[in-house]
């Protein structure tokens, strides 16, 4: 899943990133609200973390942007400030959790599991679809009770097409889910990781679970 993360401060900005990259996410992170906002601008994502605090535009005025364009993408607030009354502005404004420096990396990580499978409708972290399934906690993959070894990329577009199961997903639709601003490979990216895919989670089965439907993309049912 692709995740926007706004934070002023440099040092937790580049420990969060890490984490957060090192957990299956493509992140864009940047430095403060008019940055965050012309991300928003030009991509699309799964789940948002902004500070409150930030030069240029806060994390409310970033929210109340993001709202009045209609996108319901879910947002979790950082901040310093753990006043009640920052909290119920901030949640009442559409923030979707809240989170007070100084925090645990994993409970972050935890938080944004939960954030994040609720557009799904996910009940938990453990995503099936027949006889496949993946754990979004432990990023364990199996099919037919056998662990099936991903890198990070074929992972993330795993997760995305089994939260999306039975939707057909364009190509720019996987791209924009799966990749950063900052991703330099060829246009046919999204080809060649689905056919990894295809390698690793449906060889050797009958019952095949990722299809092409021509002309608009790929499907997992």
């Amino acid at each position: 899943m692709r995740i926007l993360f706004a934070e002023d401060e440099r040092d937790l900005n580049d420990i969060v990133t890490r984490k957060l990259e090192a957990g299956g996410y493509s992140v864009d992170s940047c430095f403060n609200g008019r940055e965050a906002l012309d991300c928003l601008d030009c991509g699309e994502y799964d789940g948002i973390i902004l500070d409150i605090m930030m030069p240029e535009a806060d994390g409310f005025q970033v929210l109340e942007s993001l709202r009045r364009r209609g996108k319901n993408t879910p947002v979790l607030f950082l901040t310093a400030r753990d006043s009640v009354a920052d909290r119920v502005k901030g949640l009442d404004g559409g923030a979707n959790d809240y989170l007070i420096k100084p925090f645990s990396l994993e409970e972050l990580m935890a938080r944004l599991r939960a954030m994040t499978r609720r557009p799904f409708g996910l009940a938990d972290n453990v995503l099936r679809v027949e006889d496949l399934t993946l754990d979004r906690t432990s990023h364990e993959v199996r099919r037919g009770g056998v662990e099936i070894g991903l890198s990070a990329k074929e992972y993330a577009l795993l997760e995305y097409m089994m939260c999306n199961r039975g939707v057909v997903l364009s190509r720019e639709k996987i791209e924009d889910h799966i990749w950063n601003f900052d991703y330099q490979g060829g246009t046919n990216a999204v080809d060649v990781y689905v056919s990894y895919l295809r390698k690793k989670v449906d060889e050797g089965h009958s019952r095949k679970l990722i299809h092409t439907v021509r002309g608009s993309g790929y499907v997992l049912k």
